[in-house]
């Protein structure tokens, strides 16, 4: 007889483990099924072990700087295992934490590899030792992976995908970055910072092409002058791998095509969701290019199946499916949640410049029919941007010019993936124009710059 539960998970990433906490502390008996670490590729081998590496990056490029802040750093440099060993121990410290977590919410873990074998049945094979089990309801909560190249499999060893540039055995000295989404500016930047050459090619017209067009426009010229080369519009032909690094041919925007020499190469060219092999076709499970269709509270068409994560559409952000996790378990719980909308979720880059962006673009709200006001204040005119030795970047935001409604807020400078957030609580509360001029921010801070972005619209900035 399989062992019974309320509720399983499928995938133990942000949003699976998140469910299934929920769900805990909801009442239900819950199980979890999870085939290699708990916390998914977010905590285990994305969104924090990166962001290690990214401080590393950032402390190496201020004691390179030094300089301009008076002080003195003679004979920097860096120990590369050592930079690696930080930030694996970052995150086996927070799977430690999950682990923590599943315990004292007294969720079952079941290791191994998990399968769906019928309605409400999951069957986990782990070294050849199958265990049953089974609940009314199974979310799915597998994630995802990195794309390939179909000429060029990543090798590990000159051709990277993420995981592979996390633990690199040897430094870049010339990159090849391919794709220029999140994923592919952040270890740009982490490995300019670092010292090595980098390249950027990007097929579509523009770096971080979901970003507001001026974001974009602007992180081009930051990134160039930083010394990486970037070619837009443009296309990796060919790579070959050999011991002594990789051999590029890149089809430019005029057509031209040229070839290159690099050391190493990261492929950022987006992922493939994890939905095959887990029994899915057998029940009929509706998807599109093998991304599950759910509805606002994470229903397949299957009864009683949910699907969450990247495993779905987009965006594919761990706090996206987190979020999804608790209005999934909530609606299974029998409350009332609101359905799941994408449009408040804050999309951040932690590169330097940082980027992050809430709502519409001004260019999608002109698209979607709104008359809009748009308001900027750059970084120069803020005093704790001055003082920091940040005053590069801006802030913009986007309102309805009728009804004031905050339609989007996109930032490009230091700390704007902590400052975003308040733009995020605007949207969720439907904050007009009017709330936020009359909102007292704190000074000296990055954050007055929010505000002077909003009476910028208005006509009414008053440091610039």
């Amino acid at each position: 007889m399989p062992d019974t539960y309320d509720l399983i998970v499928l995938g133990s990433g942000p949003g699976g483990y998140v469910a299934a906490i929920r769900a805990s502390q909801l009442g239900m008996k819950v199980a979890i099924v999870e085939r290699e670490k708990l916390g998914g590729i977010c905590l285990n081998w994305g969104c924090i072990p990166t962001k290690a590496l990214l401080r590393t990056s950032e402390i190496n490029h201020y004691l390179t700087h030094a300089s301009a802040y008076g002080l003195s750093a003679e004979k920097t440099g860096f120990d590369l295992a050592k930079i690696v060993d930080r930030s694996r121990k970052v995150a086996g410290q927070l799977n430690m934490g999950v682990k923590g977590l599943m315990k004292k919410n007294k969720i079952a873990v079941v290791d191994g590899d998990g399968k769906i074998t019928g309605k409400g049945k999951l069957s986990v094979v782990k070294d050849g030792k199958t265990t049953e089990v089974a609940a009314k309801h199974i979310i799915i909560a597998t994630g995802a992976r990195a794309r390939d190249l179909p000429f060029a499999k990543a090798d590990g060893d000159k051709i990277w995908t993420y995981r592979h540039a996390m633990v690199p055995k040897e430094m870049p000295t010339k990159l090849l970055v391919i794709g220029s989404g999140a994923i592919g500016v952040e270890f740009a930047s982490f490995y300019s910072d670092m010292g090595a050459e980098v390249t950027i090619v990007e097929m579509l017209d523009r770096i971080l092409p979901v970003e507001d067009e001026e974001v974009s426009a602007f992180m081009l010229k930051a990134l160039t002058k930083q010394g990486m080369k970037i070619h837009v519009g443009a296309g990796v032909e060919k790579l070959e791998a050999s011991k002594a690094g990789v051999k590029a041919s890149i089809k430019g925007q005029d057509g031209k095509v040229v070839q290159d020499d690099f050391s190493h190469a990261i492929v950022a060219i987006g992922i493939v969701p994890n939905s095959e092999n887990i029994g899915l076709e057998a029940l009929g499970v509706k998807t599109e290019r093998g991304h599950i269709v759910v509805d606002g509270y994470a229903r397949t068409n299957v009864e009683g199946l949910y699907a969450i994560g990247d495993v779905t559409g987009p965006p594919w952000l761990a706090h996206k499916a987190s979020h999804e996790g608790v209005v999934c378990v909530e609606a299974i719980a029998g409350n009332k949640p609101h359905p799941f909308e994408t449009g408040n979720i804050p999309g951040c880059t932690y590169s330097r410049p940082q980027v992050a962006s809430v709502g519409l673009t001004e260019a999608k709200a002109k698209e979607a029919g709104h008359k809009v006001k748009v308001g900027k204040f750059p970084f120069i005119g803020n005093g704790k941007a001055i003082a920091l030795g940040e005053a590069e970047g801006f802030i913009k935001t986007v309102f309805d010019e009728t009804s004031g409604e905050l339609l989007g807020a996109h930032m490009v400078g230091a700390e704007v993936t902590e400052l975003i957030q308040g733009y995020a609580i605007a949207r969720q509360l439907e904050t007009t124009e009017e709330d936020l001029m009359h909102t007292v921010f704190p000074h000296p801070t990055l954050s007055e710059m929010m505000h002077e972005s909003v009476l910028d619209a208005y006509g009414r900035a008053l440091h610039y």
